[in-house]
């Protein structure tokens, strides 16, 4: 069983910055595509950014390009956040699948972490 835990969320001014963590208790990030999604009170979970096991395809979304990043090593998996705007408040989550694809779907995750909320104030 794998198991994520996310760190790094917190308040934060606008236009400041936060770089998440996601860590794997037991297992390393070697064979698995990782991903961040975020679910804003009242909203739907959104993809936020993705990366593969070979950590040569990634994915931003359209809301977050040029101001956030997605990184991996062996242990850990990153989204670092600049540019921070109120619109970016909510709960993080990291997700991580076995497997050498790129994904982009909830369903492709099945191993999730708790959650972290991040805040961004105006």
């Amino acid at each position: 069983q794998v198991q994520l835990i996310e760190s790094g969320g917190g308040l934060v001014q606008t236009g400041g910055s936060l770089r998440l963590s996601c860590a794997a208790s037991r297992y390393t990030f070697r064979h698995y595509a990782v991903g961040w999604f975020r679910q804003a009170p009242g909203k739907e979970r959104d993809l936020v950014a993705a990366i593969n096991w070979n950590g040569d395809n990634t994915y931003l979304s359209n809301s977050v390009k040029g101001r956030f990043s997605i990184s991996r090593d062996i242990n850990t998996m990153y989204l670092q956040m600049n540019t921070l705007k109120p619109a970016d408040t909510a709960v993080y989550f990291c997700a991580a699948s076995y497997g050498s694809t790129l994904y982009l779907k909830e369903n492709d995750y099945p191993y999730w972490g708790q959650g972290t909320q991040v805040t961004v104030s105006s």
